[in-house]
């Protein structure tokens, strides 16, 4: 076949593609009507963990699995958008990993609120005035977020899904790396990055800055400075990726949760979080993890906070695979929550998998 026929067949397929995009689109403004006469949210994360399981259960490439999801993220972020303008708050500047979560959950259409703190997330979302927000809860190097624990204990907001963002830095400038002079970043970029920059650019001037989008917004703007920072920022500012995954240590990844208003359906792969403040006796912590333990159920973190109540009062944070509504994860938590000052379910959601990089 030759290179004129091939396009054309890719000219046709084109064609019918974009054909199907628009009946779906026009399916999808269906459903919109029936969910606003019904009050429905229009985010359903559990639906759409089924559709991208279904996808890759379908796909048999060439196509590998991550790139058909980061294609049908934005055919749904695209899509939902015309049903209702969906509005996400997250730890700003824009450019940051924390914009890099919220976009790998909800895609470019969504309408992106960067907010000074993670109390103003919360606070903005618990008054409806934001749809929904995207904040880090742990990482696997520096551990929990004590931010967003604590504002859960004071919070009604529920978990509706989570993501891991796989953390890698990058050398991004508008000059060779032998030109520059100076590099601008927050200080734990910095420092994540420090045998990297001992090898490679040593007594080069380090300056800290109030985030990584800020290191790049400079580098843009200075002759021989770079910036260590995500390839988002370096389309945001136009910047070359000089060196890529400079990082020290490569396993790097931190855990986001959204937050929001709604209970999340079943999907089969879930994963739950509950807040729990014990009566104080011998033996509280074995008796509350004993129930878990009889029922095969597996927890995947425990964490402890102060209540913010009272003096040396601590509650626990514990995530368990599974959903609440499962007949003997229900169980459990009646058991726990009888043995418990204060119990709450912070939701069940869509348990994430870790996936390439974007």
């Amino acid at each position: 076949m030759t290179l004129e026929e091939l396009r054309n067949r890719i000219d046709a397929l084109d064609r019918d593609i974009l054909a199907g995009l628009n009946e779906r689109a026009r399916l999808a403004q269906e459903i919109g009507k029936l969910k606003r006469n019904t009050n429905a949210p229009f985010y359903v994360p559990e639906r759409e963990k089924a559709v991208f399981e279904k996808l890759t259960e379908l796909n048999h490439g060439p196509l590998p699995a991550d790139a058909l999801r980061a294609i049908y993220r934005e055919i749904i972020s695209a899509i939902r958008a015309l049903e209702k303008d969906i509005s996400v708050a997250f730890l700003g500047p824009r450019d940051t990993f924390s914009h890099m979560a919220a976009l790998r959950v909800f895609g470019a259409a969504a309408d992106y609120r960067p907010l000074p703190s993670f109390s103003d997330i919360f606070t903005e979302v618990e008054r409806g005035r934001i749809d929904y927000g995207v904040v880090p809860v742990e990482s696997s190097i520096g551990g929990s977020v004590s931010e967003t624990l604590d504002r859960f204990i004071i919070s009604d907001l529920k978990v509706i899904n989570e993501v891991m963002i796989h953390i890698t830095q990058n050398l991004l400038a508008n000059c060779a790396l032998e030109e520059v002079r100076r590099v601008y970043s927050k200080d734990n970029a910095l420092l994540q990055c420090r045998n990297w920059l001992r090898a490679n650019l040593p007594g080069i001037e380090l300056i800290e800055v109030s985030s990584t989008a800020e290191a790049a917004r400079r580098a843009s703007a200075e002759p021989g400075a770079a910036a260590i920072a995500s390839k988002l920022a370096a389309q945001t500012y136009s910047l070359n990726l000089v060196a890529e995954r400079i990082e020290d240590m490569a396993h790097n990844f931190t855990r986001f949760l959204v937050v929001g208003r709604q209970m999340v359906q079943r999907t089969g792969d879930d994963k739950t979080s509950v807040l729990i403040a014990l009566k104080d006796r011998p033996g509280a912590l074995y008796h509350l993890l004993l129930p878990f333990a009889d029922a095969g159920i597996n927890l995947t973190r425990i964490e402890s906070r102060p209540s913010q109540q009272k003096p040396w009062e601590y509650v626990f944070f514990i995530d368990l695979i599974g959903h609440f509504e499962e007949e003997h994860i229900k169980r459990v938590l009646d058991t726990v929550a009888e043995r418990s000052v204060t119990f709450k379910v912070l939701g069940s959601y869509p348990r994430a998998t870790l996936q390439g990089d974007e």
